[in-house]
């Protein structure tokens, strides 16, 4: 059964597989997803904005209900903006969803018509961040197992600059 709309909030800086796994499950299951790349006032994103996009539209572009959005402010700004109340958000251990859950509350109280949805990561995605990504990446190590081959393109291109934009 699908119905209505979710959005899929974070800086997916860059995309991974295990994104792309929980996006892939949330467009079974809604009419539509929208992929929101948000700023984050605790990260220094490696890309621009439009570089996240780029990477995302390639990505998920194949993936008919899916939509990308940007905002930057407070998640529940964005539900009253458009009118989506619907969150998605990926648990991969223990610790996220500690994090997740206070996050799931702290949206509730501010913005009761709020609903925030966990799905479970692919276990073989459960250990998976952008961050240990972009390690992998800095370290020449392989990184076919955990982005697609356009992402994987951009974040050599962009490691190879020094993380510096053109």
């Amino acid at each position: 059964m699908r119905k209505g709309a979710i959005f899929y909030p974070g800086t997916f800086d860059p995309i991974t597989y295990g994104h792309v796994d929980l996006i892939e499950r949330a467009s079974r299951i809604f009419d539509e997803v929208i992929i929101v790349v948000m700023k984050n006032i605790k990260k220094k994103p490696l890309f621009t904005l439009e570089e996240r996009l780029d990477m995302l539209k390639n990505t998920v572009e194949k993936i008919p209900n899916v939509s990308l959005d940007t905002h930057d402010g407070l998640l529940i700004d964005y539900v009253k903006k458009t009118g989506i109340n619907v969150v998605l958000r990926g648990l991969r251990v223990v610790s996220d969803f500690d994090y997740e859950f206070q996050m799931a509350l702290a949206n509730k109280e501010l913005c009761p018509d709020i609903e925030t949805l966990f799905l479970m990561t692919n276990p073989k995605y459960s250990f998976i961040s952008s961050s240990l990504v972009k390690e992998i990446a800095a370290m020449g190590g392989n990184l076919d197992p955990w982005v697609p081959d356009y992402v994987k393109k951009k974040l050599l291109e962009k490691l190879r600059k020094g993380g510096k934009d053109e």
